[in-house]
């Protein structure tokens, strides 16, 4: 694992407003699932709560990563996509800009780590677009994505540094809300940190006292390190399983996250795998590593209490969300 960066100034970004939300949740629901949430007897015992699982490794392209990439897709006027779309992405991300720029249709460029599951690349290529490999490093994506930008002319999205891309992202979070509107807090995996400043917006544009978790490998801990010290920090490259959850916050995750996050929860290695393990075999859903890293730290003996909720007012365990964010596992190297 490469060691970390810092940068110390941060830009103030307003994040998407709620209206931007909605009218990104009114643009992708006529392409995308709204996807199931499910419970677990055995995982409430588990873990002393009542938890509520938002399924989208059960999204269209196997991951959440398909509500921002069309809402990006179909905001962009046609003049801006004439020359295709480029996106670099450990996987989820680019099968999504691939699939979504299938509907429009435009031609995309997707760059990828060499070190990706390969189940990721035939998904991404399998939608159409043409895939870059490139060296497992943060800064080895942006320039490759950067120099077929030159190159193209097309149209740059960036995984997570992209207002119309949190906003779709939101969207999770507000359908889970809809569906349990009484949760005390949600929990979802973060690594450049889309996912979870959406799931902040959404679940507090319905609840605003709802109290939000960042769940994050500690092989790849930036944004503990980052809300920790008040100070962005990033790291080039990690090795941990939840392949995933690699990239580092940008400046405006980072923004919002401050603002509205309540907390970052660390996920061992060892955790992370054995949680995967449970849900395959107590739920008999396929999630894939980064999303059991939302549940791992939950596992934990004491977890529930050390998050110091309020009691609630019927005097039952606390109500909380976890959000699966993806299925795509590469079956032939299982870590169990």
């Amino acid at each position: 694992m490469e060691p970390p960066q810092k940068t110390a100034i941060i830009e103030d970004f307003a994040p998407p407003s709620w209206d931007s939300i909605k009218q990104a949740h009114a643009r992708i629901a006529p392409k995308i699932h709204r996807t199931p949430v499910l419970t677990s007897s055995s995982l409430d015992k588990l873990t002393g709560a009542n938890i509520f699982f938002k399924c989208d490794n059960f999204q269209k392209t196997g991951s959440f990563k398909i509500r921002g990439a069309t809402n990006a897709i179909f905001s962009l006027a046609d003049a801006e996509v004439a020359n295709g779309i480029v996106t670099q992405s450990s996987g989820n991300h680019g099968a999504a800009i691939a699939c979504a720029g299938a509907w429009r249709p435009v031609k995309t460029w997707v760059v990828m780590p060499k070190n990706a599951p390969a189940v990721k690349f035939r998904a991404v290529e399998s939608y159409g677009a043409q895939v870059t490999l490139c060296e497992p490093t943060v800064t080895a994506r942006n320039e490759a994505a950067a120099r077929i930008r030159a190159e193209t002319g097309a149209y740059l999205i960036h995984p997570y540094d992209d207002d119309r891309i949190i906003a779709g992202q939101a969207t999770a979070a507000k359908e889970l809300l809809e569906e349990i509107g009484d949760l005390d807090a949600v929990f979802a995996p973060v690594s450049g940190g889309g996912l979870l400043s959406g799931t902040c917006l959404g679940a507090k544009g319905l609840r605003p006292t709802i109290r939000i978790f960042g769940c994050e490998p500690e092989r790849a801990d930036d944004a503990y390190r980052s809300l920790a010290s008040g100070t962005l920090q990033s790291q080039d490259s990690s090795d941990t399983i939840a392949d995933g959850l690699r990239a580092s916050l940008a400046p405006r995750t980072f923004a919002i996250l401050r603002k509205l996050v309540d907390g970052i929860l660390l996920a061992s290695e060892e955790e992370i795998i054995s949680a995967t393990r449970l849900i395959w075999e107590r739920m008999k859903i396929i999630i894939e590593p980064s999303s059991a890293v939302a549940i791992a730290p939950l596992l934990k003996p004491g977890a529930i209490a050390a998050l110091n909720l309020p009691p609630r007012a019927d005097g039952r365990p606390p109500k909380l969300g976890v959000i699966f964010s993806g299925g795509n596992v590469d079956l032939s190297s299982l870590p169990f």
